[in-house]
């Protein structure tokens, strides 16, 4: 991640989305020894770019772009956040394994066009906004440096829900 340098916030986002995409790709066609390291890949990978996401380009955007997008992705979020946290507390050998990456990997995809869509997804909108996308990238990519130096010393901790209210 050194090396790669991002021209705004959505390039960042952009990025991540492909890195998982790629990974969710691979844990298809790989091997039972294989599927472990690579789930826990993919989660920590999310775990991050969900942080981000919520401390720093989402409460940019709120007030900003349409409510209801706003609060979609948010609720994207937690579905995700809940498979993330079963699917780290579990291993290859239990029966729903691999159900639960399959599901996790549908709700990213669906949750990423949701984002990238060109009119009226969240990216269109902050840009439409007007959000200072080069300031946005650099506190995301300050966190994200952060974030990938905790992953590498101890554990993320436990992808946090919120309450939602009805």
């Amino acid at each position: 991640m050194a090396q790669t340098t991002y021209t705004d916030a959505i390039a960042l986002l952009k990025a991540d989305h492909r890195t998982v995409e790629g990974l969710f790709e691979k844990f298809e066609s790989a091997k039972d020894d294989k599927k472990a390291a690579l789930a826990q890949q993919i989660c920590n990978e999310l775990k991050i770019h969900t942080i981000i996401e919520e401390e720093i380009f989402y409460p940019a955007c709120k007030g900003k772009i349409e409510e209801e997008t706003y609060t979609e992705a948010h609720v994207e979020h937690d579905a995700a956040k809940v498979l993330i946290n079963d699917i780290m507390a579990s291993s290859p050998d239990d029966e729903f394994f691999d159900a639960k990456v399959k599901v996790l990997s549908e709700e990213i995809k669906h949750h990423v066009h949701e984002e990238e869509a060109r009119s009226e997804g969240m990216f269109a909108q902050a840009r439409e906004a007007g959000l200072d996308m080069v300031a946005l990238r650099d506190a995301m990519l300050a966190r994200k440096k952060e974030l990938i130096a905790q992953a590498k010393t101890e554990a993320l901790p436990a992808a946090e829900l919120r309450v939602v209210h009805a």
